[in-house]
């Protein structure tokens, strides 16, 4: 697994060195996560940031009825966090779960800025995410107040196929905040369109 980690880095930072991949390693702790086995808990502190190596993860919160509202899907090459319980130190609003068996390599808040003060470009490689990450809230946020229930599974299945794949359509349905008889009636209605 170490890697698949080692050729991420090598891609992502430049001038990558086994120097610094081995302080990554060293400062990064391997996890091995069954399907529906929860990494971080909603109510509890998230003191994690996650590189998913293999496997599939959500984000997601339950409201008081019950109700799963799912964030986000985050699978292989991936990072995630809840990122206002990692840096403020504050209950999680989410769960972060294994949809199927999946490796991580989880690094702590005082781990990670050690290495980001250690191996300076990382801050760079960091803001990227961020700004990537951004982007895509961004056009989630639009597409979920503007778009039409077929525009926003049609996005779905041509920005993350691998993603869709994987999942039940009911998570699907969720993450669209759609109900899952409206995706049916979408799928339903493309699919005599095609046909």
């Amino acid at each position: 697994m170490s890697e698949i980690l080692k050729n991420y880095f090598q891609k992502v930072l430049p001038d990558f060195t086994d120097e610094k991949f081995n302080f990554i390693l060293y400062k990064s702790q391997l996890i091995k996560l069954q399907r529906k086995e929860i990494v971080c808990k909603q109510g509890d502190i998230c003191n994690l940031k996650i590189f998913v190596a293999k496997g599939l993860l959500r984000n997601y919160s339950t409201s008081e009825d019950g109700n799963e509202h799912i964030l986000q899907f985050v699978n292989e090459m991936s990072w995630t966090t809840d990122p206002e319980s990692f840096y403020n130190n504050t209950p999680s609003k989410l769960n972060i779960e294994a949809m199927e068996s999946s490796e991580i390599f989880a690094f702590h808040l005082d781990d990670f800025a050690e290495l980001r003060e250690q191996i300076p470009e990382l801050n760079i490689f960091v803001e990227n995410i961020l700004t990537r990450k951004s982007m895509e809230i961004h056009k989630r946020l639009l597409m979920n107040i503007s778009s039409s229930p077929e525009e926003k599974y049609l996005d779905f299945i041509n920005t993350y196929p691998d993603i869709f794949n994987r999942v039940p359509l009911h998570m699907v349905a969720s993450y669209l905040g759609l109900s899952r008889e409206t995706l049916s009636r979408v799928r339903r209605n493309i699919l005599k369109t095609v046909i």
